[in-house]
């Protein structure tokens, strides 16, 4: 065999492997073209067009998938090229396979039957509350309902905030050939945050500082949603603080940034701080607070032992029952003073480790500060001169001088 002929043959050659490589590819994307109308797949995208997303879904021929549907509340596009999407298969054309998100536009009866089979999302307007939810109308002007329960992850008390608005729901029910249809935006709620919650079991960890909403206050906390979990915010982790009214600090739908300190996914019980995200007020104890130093407080609360006074947020002290009195001895601390009451007081002892500050009236100590030197100065001029009338003559010129000063 010469050179010409070798080389024909080897052409020949790769030309019936290329042949045979591209019939075994096509064999195989016939073989997975088997899609059912109503069938969920998972697409990446590809393009971006004038009208059209063009989705790779793993099928011979290109899949699209109506560019209205990707618009946002603001106008713009949700994903973009090489996102990965959920769709359903509606129809092929030649070699194009038609994917919806949802059932939308004009469709018929028909397609709703087909979006009940098959677990397609739905477009719908909420017209009206009625007893037990609301009614819904679906494209083609279909009448559906859509029980309070279902309408949303949690029950709202404010249930017109739904009326006039557009959601996209899943029908739960389809009798009497589309007269009694039934609906639910909540299980489609549900298996998004399901998704979000196995992303973040997988990136979130206890320390991290996130961002969620308050979802509903209780008297012992705040419950804090964010995205895909929810958690406890313990009225005890909301402040540096004493907080005595959770709902004075924290409203219902409020942004809030939050540490997470406790994950236990088996129990689902989640545990976040905000006060981890705070500034720490003791930090500048040492220098704003010094021993001696005289400060406006408010009597925060009683108790049996003392007083408790706020000298700034997260930062009380106490004065002990035996120094309240002035001497006096007291059943309660309620005697002389009250909650709410503005003091002045001097900063005794600060014990930074304990986090704990020991606080004397200011006017108590004063008092007692001039009580010795008057005391002092009685005993240096009784040494000096002999003798210079009574302690007590002395004390009560300074009780009078005192009252003058007032």
């Amino acid at each position: 065999m010469d050179t010409d002929d070798k080389k024909m043959s080897e052409n020949r050659e790769e030309k019936e492997e290329e042949k045979s490589f591209a019939e075994l590819l096509e064999e195989s994307l016939v073989d997975a073209v088997e899609l059912e109308p109503g069938q969920k797949v998972e697409g990446t995208v590809l393009k971006i067009g004038t009208d059209w997303v063009f989705l790779d879904v793993g099928q011979k021929g290109e899949g699209v998938l109506d560019k209205a549907e990707m618009v946002d509340d603001e106008g713009g596009i949700s994903v973009a090229e090489g996102d990965s999407v959920i769709a359903y298969f509606l129809s092929r054309s030649g070699g194009e396979l038609r994917f919806t998100t949802r059932i939308g536009g004009e469709a018929g009866q028909a397609r709703l039957e087909e979006a009940w089979r098959s677990a397609i999302p739905v477009e719908g307007f909420v017209a009206r509350e009625i007893k037990g939810g609301f009614e819904v109308r679906l494209p083609g002007n279909v009448r559906a309902f859509c029980p309070h329960s279902q309408i949303d992850l949690r029950r709202s008390e404010a249930p017109e905030e739904y009326l006039e608005k557009h959601f996209t729901f899943r029908i739960t029910r389809y009798e009497q050939e589309g007269r009694n249809i039934v609906l639910s935006r909540r299980v489609l709620q549900e298996e998004a945050r399901a998704k979000e919650r196995e992303k973040l079991r997988e990136t979130l960890t206890e320390g991290l500082t996130v961002n969620g909403t308050i979802s509903s206050i209780r008297d012992f906390g705040a419950f804090v949603d964010i995205g895909g979990i929810e958690g406890l915010l313990p009225i005890s982790e909301v402040g540096w603080g004493r907080v005595e009214d959770i709902r004075e600090v924290l409203g219902v739908g409020q942004q809030v940034e939050v540490a997470v300190i406790k994950l236990d996914w088996e129990a689902e019980r989640f545990t976040f701080s905000l006060r981890q995200t705070l500034a720490d007020p003791w930090q500048k104890v040492p220098q704003k607070y010094p021993e001696g130093s005289v400060h406006r407080g408010t009597v925060a609360r009683l108790a049996t032992f003392g007083a408790f006074v706020t000298l700034e947020e997260g930062i009380d002290g106490l004065i002990h029952i035996s120094r309240l009195g002035g001497g006096k001895r007291l059943s309660h601390p309620r005697e002389v003073v009250r909650e709410g009451e503005e003091l002045e007081v001097r900063i005794e002892k600060i014990d930074s480790e304990a986090r704990r500050i020991s606080l004397v009236p200011a006017e108590i100590s004063r008092a007692r500060e001039e009580e010795e030197q008057t005391l002092a100065e009685y005993r240096r001029k009784s040494s000096d001169s002999g003798g210079m009338g009574t302690l007590g003559d002395l004390l009560k010129a300074k009780l009078d001088a005192r009252k003058k000063r007032k």
